[in-house]
């Protein structure tokens, strides 16, 4: 069935599976998911005995799961977390995709979480194929005049090469950044996740595969909603107070 879809908006169901009565219980699942990562137990047997003891939908248990990792990792990637004076004057490379369609959600009204590293993480798959939506242009310049802000020497914004539209969006992109005198490169990589865990430079992204390998990182989606996207609706599941 093709993608019609015009907005970047919540799914039909999230109203009742993420409103006020479920949200302590979400909390819940995801202190205890990290507690078992923390102690070593296996990702996908660990979700499975927190989702069925709070009979969390299949939903729930994805945003759970995007919110939860181990004590070490979490501090690991704090740890190599970059502050925003440091983009000045530097490059930074950017997980395309992951980052803009978390802005997109935001600002379509899609549920936003915030993941035990800090990470603002959306509910929205692709399915190998991107589709331009009413939010992408703002999203877009929401970014870029963001960036622009932090001064940040150059944007090389990586997006995957089998995903469907990619080089459409580039060519969005280029427009953009051409009418705003942004420093933007857009590159289409064969896998992104590769060439960002391996490169000296920052990179923005919330993957959690990244996070765990990259050399530094910066928390840009974070910094955009917060910032920008005053009406997003947001669910921590941090574990913070």
């Amino acid at each position: 069935m093709p993608d019609i879809r015009t907005h970047r908006g919540p799914h039909p169901e999230d109203a009742r599976l993420f409103g006020p009565e479920a949200r302590p219980v979400l909390a819940e699942a995801a202190r205890d998911l990290c507690w078992l990562l923390s102690k070593g137990y296996a990702p996908d047997s660990s979700l499975k005995l927190v989702g069925d003891r709070y009979a969390l939908a299949a939903r729930q248990r994805a945003a759970v799961a995007r919110c939860s990792t181990s004590d070490r990792q979490v501090n690991e990637r704090l740890r190599r977390e970059a502050a925003e004076i440091t983009l000045r004057n530097r490059p930074l490379w950017l997980d395309g995709y992951n980052v803009l369609t978390t802005v997109e959600a935001a600002l379509g009204g899609g549920l936003i979480l915030v993941a035990r590293d800090g990470a603002f993480r959306d509910m929205a798959s692709m399915h190998g194929s991107y589709r331009k939506v009413s939010e992408t242009l703002p999203a877009l310049k929401i970014l870029g005049e963001l960036l622009a802000e932090f001064e940040v020497s150059e944007c090389v914004w990586l997006l995957d090469r089998p995903v469907s539209n990619s080089g459409r969006l580039k060519k969005i992109m280029e427009w953009l950044a051409a009418e705003n005198h942004w420093p933007w490169r857009i590159e289409l990589a064969a896998s992104p996740d590769a060439v960002l865990s391996d490169t000296p430079e920052i990179v923005a992204t919330a993957d959690s595969a990244i996070l765990d390998r990259c050399k530094q990182w910066f928390n840009l989606a974070a910094a955009a909603v917060t910032r920008r996207v005053p009406h997003a609706w947001i669910l921590d599941l941090s574990g913070g107070p």
